[in-house]
């Protein structure tokens, strides 16, 4: 399992579901730039409503989702996605803030709060995050330009924050496995999908076993819903994609 990957980090385990604690909130912001929005649409006020008054009684422990509808969902501009960190179980949204393309095959997205703590990905492939301790610095993935998704299994390599300057480098060996075609549903909506499942085991002396799955559409080119490790201080995050923009 990936908890024998070295889990000793207790103490930025505890800023990380803070910090996501802390981003539930501001669901009540304007979502970034590039939202389009200048007041803020009611899902971001029910959300904000129900957030505060659950981390008002347990500021550590899970946030009471506030209930989403498809007509909420559609009166909001911009892209954004929900992430959810497994192990606290703590949620928060996130709004597309930069889309680019660099050197390297595949559309580079970073999924934004307000203070800054960010998520990027790689043709929806998690590649770094940003202020939530213990973080994922960056990591070099299997894509290819038009494949959507790990573009084949081969070897991924993962950088984690350890320290304010230390760095942990982690070599994973990936098999890549088509199971198929799963519709997902997201918010009374279902999308066209296949499940592909991206098996690792750690390289040396980390050993251990990391498995991603990412439900992806390749007529839109969108990963509609995720699941993947980002490090051994933060664990497994769920995704999925709300809104398209």
């Amino acid at each position: 399992m990936a908890e024998d990957l070295g889990m000793n980090g207790n103490r930025l385990m505890t800023r990380a579901a803070g910090a996501l604690a802390l981003l539930a909130l501001l669901a009540g912001c304007n979502g970034g730039s590039g939202s389009g929005v200048n007041a803020a649409p009611p899902l971001y006020a029910q959300i904000a409503q129900a957030t505060r008054a659950s981390i008002a009684k347990n500021r550590m422990h899970r946030a009471e989702r506030p209930p989403l509808t498809r007509k909420m969902l559609d009166e909001i501009e911009g892209s954004y996605i929900e992430v959810t960190l497994e192990r606290p179980d703590i949620f928060a949204y996130l709004s597309a803030a930069l889309v680019r393309r660099d050197g390297t095959p595949g559309e580079v997205v970073q999924w934004r709060t307000e203070d800054e703590v960010t998520l990027t990905m790689r043709n929806g492939m998690l590649i770094a995050t940003r202020g939530l301790g213990g973080d994922l610095v960056s990591a070099d993935v299997a894509v290819a330009e038009g494949v959507t998704g790990p573009a084949s299994g081969g070897e991924k390599v993962m950088y984690v924050r350890t320290g304010d300057l230390e760095e942990r480098r982690l070599v994973l060996s990936c098999d890549l496995a088509d199971l198929g075609p799963a519709p997902v549903e997201i918010v009374e909506l279902t999308h066209p999908a296949r499940h592909l499942r991206e098996s690792c085991t750690a390289e040396g002396a980390a050993g251990g076993r990391v498995v991603n799955d990412y439900w992806v559409d390749s007529r839109s080119g969108i990963v509609w819903q995720s699941r993947q490790w980002a490090g051994p201080h933060i664990g497994y995050m769920r995704i999925r994609r709300l809104t398209t923009g």
